[in-house]
């Protein structure tokens, strides 16, 4: 008996060794399988640039947490050579995030797992009131229905607004698209809206497109971009944000890449900011649809309106084939002043930018090319954003970047 007890003490000593040296790569291994960038222990072993033994004993604390689960029986793939390697997914039954986005047609709750994956939404709202509160609020407690519903545990929550969030304080500086006033403190509102209703985590709020372009580059047509541009437009306005080397460049307080106020129509529409012409209001739903001579409605959003009457009638209609065309010379002419500035390495676009590219993107890629100093030379892919609802599944990776930090303090906390 006892001379059996020796042997399994030292390996089970060997085991907490490993563990211990690899603790400090938990975050970083979540991450990759966060990512789909580890696809298996293999994978990530190289990754993490540590031994077998500890890629696995930090697989294997991952999936403890509840974060990961690993494949017990792995099988070589058809042709393969050599042993096969544990695959590496995220649970699927594993804790969630709370995610919000407000727009200016409405407002929106999700519960996000790790992946980038929408596990449960709530019905979506049609109108945002005056006072933040009040919506911040509906929004939380349909989120919180979300988690009684499911059982859930959740980690934290993240909001998209449709507002540059100024840093530290977490104010809206300009909600233009929304009635509410100039610097509500959004991200203070959601944080006590969030611990009200009962839910654990930290609370976090910012820009709907930084958010989205975080999610493009996690999850979505931004993957493997080094220096990325996302620019898009939802129900009103024109937004942008840069991801250098994976993370928001956000600027010394938060308001970086102001891309709808770029001047590309000098004698055109006034603008919200003062001045005219700007991206704004030249290249979002409403611009395209008043160039077309149609009315918005009230039964649809902006959006879809918009993104409708080019997918219906831009073949036939020469109307709306020169108001798209409109639009796509100015959003042309935004993105090559952004090229020359920013030299990004991969451009995406959301919203009905992403339409316009579908729609005729010879042309875009073509006034980009004339009017960028290395365009000729040596073009930007431009590209449409793949992911349904980015701006949800960025506000979902603010929640979760505490959990990708450091798992084992993140989920102390909650």
């Amino acid at each position: 008996m006892s001379g059996n007890a020796a042997p399994r003490a030292t390996g089970e000593g060997n085991t907490r060794a490993r563990l211990d040296r690899g603790r400090g790569a938990l975050g970083p291994a979540l991450e990759l399988v966060h990512t789909g960038r580890a696809p298996t222990r293999a994978v990530l072993t190289t990754a993490l640039g540590v031994t077998r033994a500890t890629a696995g004993a930090v697989a294997a604390e991952l999936e403890a947490l509840g974060l990961i689960r690993v494949d017990a029986h792995p099988g070589a793939a058809a042709g393969s050579q050599g042993r096969p390697s544990h695959r590496l997914e995220v649970a699927e039954d594993g804790p969630v995030v709370l995610a919000a986005q407000v727009h200016a047609d409405g407002y929106r709750a999700a519960l996000v797992g790790l992946g980038g994956r929408i596990v449960a939404t709530a019905p979506g709202c049609e109108t945002v009131e005056a006072d933040p509160a009040k919506v911040l609020g509906s929004v939380v407690e349909a989120g919180a229905d979300l988690l009684r519903a499911t059982g859930l545990r959740c980690v934290g929550a993240g909001l998209a607004v449709p507002a540059a969030v100024a840093e530290p304080e977490g104010l809206a500086l300009n909600p233009m698209h929304v009635d509410w006033p100039a610097g509500s403190p959004v991200r203070e509102i959601f944080a006590e809206r969030v611990r009200a209703a009962g839910i654990e985590g930290p609370a976090f709020a910012a820009n709907d497109v930084n958010l989205a372009a975080l999610a493009e580059h996690r999850h979505g047509a931004g993957r493997g971009a080094r220096h990325l541009l996302c620019v898009a437009t939802g129900h009103r306005g024109v937004g942008g944000a840069l991801v250098l080397d994976g993370r928001l460049h956000t600027g010394s307080s938060g308001l970086a890449l102001e891309v709808g106020h770029l001047t590309v129509n000098p004698e055109g529409r006034p603008c919200h900011c003062g001045s005219r012409g700007c991206l704004d209001v030249e290249a979002d739903p409403l611009a395209l649809l008043t160039a077309a001579g149609r009315d918005p409605g009230p039964e649809l959003s902006l959006l879809q309106q918009a993104n409708d009457l080019i997918r219906a009638h831009h073949a036939e209609d020469p109307a709306v084939r020169a108001a798209t065309e409109a639009l796509i010379d100015r959003l042309g002419l935004g993105l090559a002043g952004l090229v020359n500035i920013l030299n990004p390495d991969r451009i995406i676009l959301g919203g009905l930018h992403r339409t316009l590219l579908d729609t005729d993107p010879d042309r875009l890629s073509a006034v980009v090319a004339d009017r960028s100093l290395w365009g000729r030379s040596g073009g930007v892919p431009i590209l449409p954003c793949t992911l349904d609802h980015n701006s949800l599944v960025g506000a979902a990776e603010l929640a979760w970047q505490p959990v990708l930090d450091d798992p084992l303090t993140a989920l102390a906390g909650v």
